[in-house]
């Protein structure tokens, strides 16, 4: 009988497996900690989202910041995703990845001079720009190159999107972006600037965003001033609403793709242009799991019990940086009455710590554990910290799985130094 814990990891016969393939099988070859990713979950994600904006014109970007590992980026390319970049590395994998500079935006609150010499030298879709400073500087390298760079203006709505204030980017008192009153001039002084041709308006509010509204306040926002711009004499070839979609890390009720496009295309119609739209986290987070095996366990005098794994905030440093919220699985559970436990990482502080007083069957040393909704945000936030080595990822596809990223060896950590 198939349990389903979460989509396609589920509990079988043979333990934990990620659509039907057992993760015991996958560890006995790659060992732990392990990433493994489900292509299945990550093609059901995606198709959601374009469905539910079928009835709207759209071009999808997927925000390679969520998980840039090569294998992903393809499969995301095979289903006719293009790619938000925030960075001159995420514009090399996009292109390594088979992406044309046409199909890349350019996002980042810091692009370097370097970067962005890069990017209009490619020739990449759009920038979206960050401040009057940020277009100035795009005008002069563009020109210096004989070239025209196609540009956004990133607006700043003051607009709570309701998530965690670490990953919230649409108020005031973040750093993205330009403030809403102050665009139409940006875009009203430099419209005649042979250097830059204007496409677009940006915003994006925030990460993990739960409820329609703030998202229906965006893109109402965003439609108003893309309505102003016109009436200024700038033509606009989209609008971009950002990402933020979230996801059910703790199973509470939440909004789904069709809500999403229920809630902005009402808005984005009043426009009439086509929306841009740049998720990440809904597309990869749920399909992939951090496997862990237990290292140690340990009880105080007070009754706390500790499971040391051999993964830390050095793989998935979500709960250290925000205190977030992943379901925990034994991937062979024990059919015994359960009770509280820290489950802990390796790492020399005390904030490695995956969940407290979390309830778990009884747990040993060797056990392997899933930490869950980790595709996103995971590997892509690693580190050696205490000199760990980073871990191997593995795609489950079709029955059959792949190592998509091998382990790293101390060799290659030492590899840039003398």
């Amino acid at each position: 009988m198939r349990t389903l814990v979460y989509q396609s990891f589920a509990h079988t016969s043979r333990g934990l497996a990620c659509d039907d393939v057992s993760i015991e099988s996958i560890v006995e070859r790659a060992g732990t900690p392990l990433y493994i990713y489900s292509a299945d979950t990550i093609r059901f994600a995606y198709r959601a989202i374009d469905e539910a904006f079928a009835s709207y014109p759209h071009a999808i970007h997927y925000a390679l910041k969520a998980n840039s590992t090569l294998a992903i980026v393809r499969l995301l390319r095979s289903l006719g995703s293009r790619v938000d970049a925030n960075s001159g590395g995420e514009i090399d994998v996009a292109r390594r990845a088979g992406f044309a500079p046409g199909e890349i935006v350019f996002t980042g609150v810091g692009k370097s001079r370097d970067e962005l010499a890069g990017a209009i030298a490619d020739g990449i879709g759009v920038i979206n720009a960050e401040s009057a400073g940020e277009l100035d500087r795009i005008a002069a390298i563009a020109a210096s190159q004989g070239r025209q760079a196609r540009v956004a203006l990133r607006v700043n709505p003051d607009i709570d999107a309701g998530s965690h204030p670490n990953i919230s980017t649409g108020l005031k008192i973040n750093k993205f972006g330009v403030a809403l009153q102050d665009a139409p001039g940006i875009y009203r002084e430099r419209k005649t600037i042979g250097a830059l041709k204007f496409v677009g308006v940006h915003v994006h509010i925030g990460s993990q965003i739960t409820t329609a509204d703030p998202l229906r306040h965006a893109a109402r926002t965003l439609a108003d001033l893309a309505i102003q711009l016109r009436g200024d004499g700038i033509p606009l070839e989209h609008v971009d609403v950002g990402g933020g979609l979230g996801i059910p890390y703790e199973r509470r009720p939440m909004i789904t793709p069709a809500d999403y496009a229920a809630a902005v295309i009402p808005e984005l119609q009043r426009a009439g242009l086509p929306v841009v739209l740049e998720p990440g986290r809904s597309v990869v987070g749920r399909a992939g799991a951090l496997v862990a095996r237990i290292v140690d366990t340990k009880q105080f005098p007070d009754g706390r019990r500790f499971a040391v794994l051999d993964a830390g905030m050095g793989e998935l440093i979500r709960p250290a940086l925000y205190g977030s919220f992943h379901q925990i699985v034994p991937v062979r559970p024990r059919s015994a009455p359960e009770s509280a436990w820290d489950i802990v990482g390796p790492i020399c502080e005390s904030s490695d710590v995956f969940a407290r007083e979390r309830m778990m069957p009884p747990l040993e040393v060797d056990d392997l554990v899933a930490i869950l909704d980790a595709g996103a945000y995971g590997s892509v936030m690693a580190s050696n910290y205490n000199r760990h080595l980073l871990p191997a990822e593995v795609l489950v596809d079709g029955g059959q799985w792949s190592v998509i990223r091998r382990r790293q060896t101390m060799d290659d950590v030492l590899a840039l130094e003398p």
